[in-house]
């Protein structure tokens, strides 16, 4: 059997994934959790094959969640997502993810890919990885995609600072070099910018 946990803030979306892959012979959903922080969590506490993630969570998100995980154990990652942007894929394939499904994938391929993943391989769909090929590259360093995401999140700079472990002031130094990449006129609008490119 395939050990699998399942994450998505969509009770109705996971549930009814988690009944559909117990339907196959060799599918078991030993775990489930509705947000990042809590897949994480899970994924410590059993015994796993495979972990099955949805991109865009509450806590942390999948690519966040899959970092998190795979610092503590060596276990396969699929992230599932709704908004397939390129830029999302090459930070989920940097995080170690190794299969980036569109949430539009009929359950019967799901399972084939969950199972070519499960036995070694990867996964990454062929319009995705098109995109992401002709896609321009993104201006912004690692710190400051880091910061821009806690602000996507609503964080302040002070509260940033805290998360980050960074000073207060070195926080809006990275915010306004991101801002002056990106020709935006306040760290919010960074944000956007960078979340609509998918880079955060």
């Amino acid at each position: 059997m395939i050990r699998l946990l399942l994450a998505d803030d969509e009770d109705l979306v996971r549930e009814a994934l988690a009944t559909l892959l117990e339907l196959e012979p060799d599918f078991k959903v030993v775990a489930q959790a509705g947000h990042g922080r809590a897949a994480v969590e899970l994924a410590a506490q059993h015994e796993l094959d495979l972990v099955v993630l949805d991109l865009e969570m509450p806590e942390l998100d999948g690519v966040s969640a899959t970092e998190a995980i795979l610092a503590r154990r060596t276990v396969p990652v699929v992230l599932l997502t709704r908004h397939a942007r390129p830029g999302v894929l090459r930070r989920a394939l940097t995080a170690g993810v190794r299969a980036f499904v569109p949430k539009t994938t009929p359950a019967d391929r799901l399972a084939r890919i969950l199972r070519d993943v499960h036995a070694g391989g990867r996964y990454i769909d062929s319009e995705i990885a098109a995109t992401a090929l002709t896609e321009g590259t993104c201006p912004l360093s690692d710190r400051e995609l880091d910061l821009l995401r806690h602000v996507h999140m609503g964080r302040s700079a002070a509260a940033i600072a805290e998360v980050a472990h960074l000073a207060p002031g070195t926080v809006r130094n990275y915010l306004s070099s991101a801002m002056a990449k990106l020709n935006a006129p306040t760290r919010a609008d960074a944000a956007r910018i960078a979340y609509k490119e998918g880079w955060i």
